[in-house]
């Protein structure tokens, strides 16, 4: 029995060409960050999801936890992006949208990289170039999906993704608007982790679909090539 459910992961892997490998690296960050994230939030006992900045949470005995997630998501869009150079038929502006996605990515690095200064000390090269990826992540990603909806929308096979990127590229827009413009919040937390959520949940869901993609495509070269034998 074991044998037989080792063998089924290892068989679909099988199955995957490097699009498909492309879109496990998409599916995997945003799980990896999410897990770690609350991992780390939850074992802090005066840290609050709700009240508390993602970034202030590095800075607690547990940080380093987090830290991992910031720096295997950041990795993982990296190759992702990639996936998403490869597969979407070209139109104006989506060259300049992937190179920002992979400046969205490495924007999480720097974030998981360098610590924020905590409140009141003085400010050092690490926390500038903190401030600098958690900025960048923030503008970057609406940024870069509105510069790629003309190309979701034309290409056959990822404009069923159109309208789910547009929505999400507007929330996007306003919540880092709403970033920049709005007061401290007591729950700015949270307001962090929606931010997050709402860029990381586009990459999990185009990254599904470039893998059903990649599963559809293999199958119909296997039926042809059934029938032509």
């Amino acid at each position: 029995m074991n044998n037989a459910e080792n063998a089924m992961p290892q068989q679909f892997l099988g199955r995957l060409d490097i699009h498909g490998i492309l879109a496990l690296a998409g599916i995997a960050g945003p799980l990896v960050l999410i897990a770690l994230d609350l991992a780390a939030a939850l074992a802090v006992p005066k840290y609050d999801l709700v009240r508390d900045s993602i970034s202030s949470l590095a800075l607690t005995s547990l940080g380093w936890i987090q830290t991992i997630g910031f720096l295997v998501i950041g990795l993982l869009i990296e190759i992702f992006t990639a996936g998403l150079f490869l597969n979407i038929k070209r139109r104006r502006g989506f060259d300049l949208g992937i190179f920002l996605m992979v400046l969205f990515g490495f924007g999480m690095l720097l974030i998981g990289a360098f610590r924020v200064d905590p409140v009141g000390a003085p400010a050092t090269i690490n926390g500038r170039i903190h401030l600098v990826g958690a900025y960048g992540v923030l503008g970057l990603f609406p940024v870069a999906v509105g510069l790629m909806l003309s190309s979701i929308r034309n290409d056959p096979q990822w404009k069923g993704l159109f309208n789910y990127s547009a929505v999400t590229g507007l929330i996007a827009f306003g919540l880092a608007a709403g970033h920049l413009l709005l007061p401290h919040l007591s729950w700015f937390g949270l307001y962090e982790r929606l931010t997050v959520a709402n860029a990381i949940a586009w990459v999990e869901v185009s990254a599904v679909w470039l893998l059903l993609l990649s599963l559809r495509r293999q199958r119909e070269t296997e039926q042809t090539s059934r029938l032509a034998v």
